[in-house]
């Protein structure tokens, strides 16, 4: 099993350390709603270093980029980012991803822990036009810090203006003392913060200079468990659960990073560009629960006939309504705002409604 350059201060910091995408990784310290709530609330620290790293370099480096994601990467400026996803060719998705511009000639994509290998292989099959390509994965290490606090821990570490780094950009530069860190305006929780990425070797001195940092404002290292919950609060998509090689990103409501500007031609235009118009015949949504009860990934949801209607993508108990939370794909004649649906839950249907997200 691979570990990260923190595997150690998580055993330190009273982790319970299990399997997850070939390493061993924290899924909860102090309790999930304890994690979930310090990082709403103040600061928290996440490892996040099994995610993927992979950069596109040389003068054909825009020209994959554009062809391989469906966001437009040629109206990035250097020190911005995009959310995006490789389209698979069939109607489907590889993967969901973060491009960073960092000038017209080199970029850098980040990808889902679970998915190294195969995103790896879809770049590589895709890149017909010689861009250079290098997966870095394994020596790159990357921390996110989010909360309301995070802005605060941070800059007693940094001589730059955090709070010029606007959403989804990001700077190069020295943190905690290691030079050519990337200070990213980026996060999965939707509580503020920043994702950080440096050397493998550096990864304990930042940590410690972080925790010491941010110790006035109650930091504390979050685990995986709270990491779903605060993107579910979100509506944020997981790859293998809400999305996977099944699901378009329109029917996922991901219309918004699925760009058709000026002809550009990138995988599946055509095929999305039909649902596009044309429609589609489910969407995910999102839906509270009226009454007592957790929805769970693969539950069916059903109608008041009972007629199965769709299916459970993610759920849990949202730690900030105290309610179920959930999303699932659901057939287009309930995916109205409002309408009432049902999860079944065992032997019993449970009331829910169709909400627009995020839950907060």
């Amino acid at each position: 099993m691979n570990k990260t350059a923190f595997n150690e201060l998580h055993k330190k910091a009273g982790g319970k350390l299990v399997e997850f995408a070939g390493f061993e990784m924290p899924i909860e310290y102090s309790g999930i709603k304890d994690e979930h709530l310090t990082v709403r609330k103040s600061v928290g620290v996440f490892d996040v270093s099994h995610m993927g790293e992979f950069w596109v370099k040389g003068p054909n480096a825009q020209e994959l980029v554009s062809k391989i994601t469906s966001n437009d990467p040629r109206i990035l400026k250097p020190g911005q980012a995009q959310y995006s996803c490789f389209p698979n060719g069939k109607g489907g998705i590889v993967d969901d991803l973060l491009v960073y511009c960092y000038e017209p000639e080199k970029y850098m994509l980040v990808v889902n822990a679970a998915n190294i290998e195969k995103d790896w292989n879809w770049v590589v099959s895709q890149n017909d036009v010689g861009a250079e390509i290098e997966n870095a994965s394994g020596r790159v290490s990357q921390l996110a810090i989010q909360g309301p606090k995070a802005l605060e821990t941070l800059q007693k570490l940094t001589n730059i203006n955090l709070s010029e780094v606007k959403f989804y950009t990001f700077v190069t530069d020295k943190i905690a003392g290691v030079d050519d860190v990337i200070i990213s305006a980026t996060g999965y929780t939707g509580a503020g913060g920043f994702e950080l990425y440096f050397r493998n070797e550096a990864g304990q001195k930042i940590w410690n200079s972080i925790f010491e940092a941010g110790k006035e404002f109650g930091i504390k290292p979050i685990g995986l468990a709270a990491r779903d919950t605060l993107r579910l609060e979100m509506g944020y998509c997981l790859y293998g659960n809400d999305i996977d090689d099944t699901t378009s990103p329109i029917e996922a409501g991901l219309g918004w990073i699925t760009k058709f500007n000026h002809g550009r031609k990138f995988i599946d235009r055509e095929y999305l560009m039909m649902q596009k118009t044309e429609g589609v015949t489910r969407k995910l949504r999102g839906f509270v629960m009226l009454e007592k009860g957790i929805p769970r990934h693969g539950y069916e949801l059903v109608n008041s006939a009972g007629a199965i209607i769709g299916n459970v993508t993610s759920g849990t108990m949202s730690p900030m309504l105290n309610k179920g939370i959930g999303m699932g794909y659901v057939a287009k004649e309930y995916s109205a705002f409002g309408t009432r649906i049902f999860v079944k839950i065992r032997n019993k249907t449970i009331t829910a409604e169709i909400v627009k997200l995020p839950f907060i």
